[in-house]
């Protein structure tokens, strides 16, 4: 592995491209520490240091998608959440309107004007989060009960400013990402966020050896390499359906007569029904907030059962959430319908399985068969860390640092970053990090 790494360095146009992707990491981070302007950064820091259950809160996982920017309302302090968001909108859109459907199916020229709509339903979406994070900070419900004014001079153009800036560097976000596929190692938006979970983990692996000593601390790294191992054997695996394709006469050349497999999965949609749940866990902490701070029984609810992750109310919601996003989005992005009709109009067939119809309801029944067991495992990850809230920090709520979405995300985005050198490696014949 050492040695692929020393011949990827050896290789000037790839040398390039990782010292460029590695400079557009080192601005990213020094952006998202960059405090906005009319933003008092000492008090952040104070309300930070008070509210020590801060990631529990309604912007936990926005928090740590950003890397710890969000809190501390930097320049980046959005992240790349809103790009998230819009392009899983997209996504789905694609299904309900007619208009992105046949955009997706006119190859690149399709595909680059929904990029403009993710670009624009981007924005919009940062404009919306910025302002609500804006407001909450102005009127002290975003550290909870912490005394010190986060903004100051809170006017309408101080306020208008830091949302503005926001919202810019969202957009800067953005192409930060297309620069890293354009000219980097590719992968852009999925490395950023791989950077932002990666930076979290110092921080809160000090937290717990601080608070609990060494031996919860060594119990946690091994916890959380065994989690790490589980996903990367779930993550490579996958169903390998075979298909032949029948030879054809083209003019005077001789086409198809080879066999080829279509790869299904074990978790055929990522970590996408993961974060659609915890999303959703958070909107009725957000609901209560926006409402007031009245000590009603709906809203003590919501925070001893819904909000508070150790709880056996939280967990089974959570986790049947998961399972319920896991078919939703395989249903909608995998058409089995729009397989079959690609494989029989190229002359593909499943053996045993007749093209048309009967392929579309083979397909349909492996996956239903491969989507349980990998909708099962993705609840598991991410409740597993859960159960050792009380372990590792008693009494409060903070994210697990080594389990759950982060390590989904962290171990996916560097599988596919290792894939990318190793092919890049492969086409100059030298050997990749895998022997």
């Amino acid at each position: 592995m050492f040695s692929a790494f020393r011949s990827a360095l050896a290789t000037p146009d790839l040398r390039r491209k990782i010292l460029f992707t590695l400079g557009i990491i080192v601005v990213y981070r020094v952006g998202a520490l960059l405090p906005s302007p009319g933003v008092s950064y000492p008090n952040v820091q104070k309300c930070l240091d008070l509210v020590s259950d801060s990631n529990s809160s309604v912007f936990g996982l926005l928090n740590l998608f950003s890397g710890g920017a969000l809190l501390q309302l930097s320049v980046f302090a959005l992240g790349i959440m809103p790009y998230i968001t819009a392009s899983i909108i997209i996504q789905l859109l694609t299904v309900v309107i007619p208009r992105f459907e046949q955009l997706k199916k006119e190859g690149q020229a399709g595909q680059g004007k929904l990029t403009q709509y993710t670009r624009y339903l981007t924005i919009a979406l940062a404009v919306l989060q910025a302002t609500g994070i804006v407001a909450m900070a102005d009127r002290k419900q975003l550290f909870g009960n912490c005394p010190d004014d986060i903004i100051p001079n809170s006017n309408v153009f101080t306020l208008a400013v830091v949302v503005i800036t926001m919202t810019a560097g969202t957009a800067l976000i953005m192409w930060f990402g297309e620069l890293i596929t354009e000219r980097g190692i590719g992968n852009g938006m999925s490395l950023l966020m791989f950077v932002n979970i990666a930076a979290r983990i110092p921080a809160e692996g000090g937290n717990i050896l601080n608070r609990n000593g060494g031996l919860v601390f060594a119990m946690v790294l091994v916890f959380g390499l065994l989690i790490i191992g589980s996903v990367v054997f779930v993550e490579q695996g996958q169903r390998r359906i075979p298909v032949q394709y029948a030879k054809r006469m083209i003019g005077r050349r001789m086409y198809g007569g080879t066999s080829t497999y279509l790869p299904l999965k074990v978790n055929q949609a990522g970590v996408i029904p993961v974060i659609f749940a915890s999303s959703l866990l958070y909107l009725p902490d957000l609901i209560s907030r926006l409402v007031g701070q009245d000590s009603s029984a709906w809203q003590r609810f919501i925070s001893n059962h819904i909000v508070n992750q150790a709880s056996w109310v939280h967990i089974g919601v959570y986790f049947a959430l998961i399972i319920f996003f896991t078919y939703f989005y395989i249903t909608i992005t995998f058409n089995v319908n729009e397989r079959a009709d690609e494989m029989k109009k190229f002359g593909g067939f499943i053996p045993g399985i007749r093209p048309g119809r009967p392929t579309s309801e083979y397909l349909s029944f492996v996956l239903s068969r491969i989507t349980l067991p990998g909708s099962i495992y993705l609840g598991i990850i991410a409740v597993l860390p859960n159960f050792f809230l009380e372990i590792t920090d008693p009494g409060q709520n903070q994210n697990f640092p080594f389990g759950g979405t982060a390590v989904l995300i962290m171990v996916g985005v560097g599988l596919d970053t290792v894939k990318q050198i190793e092919s890049q490696l492969m086409q100059r014949n030298y050997e990749g990090f895998l022997k």
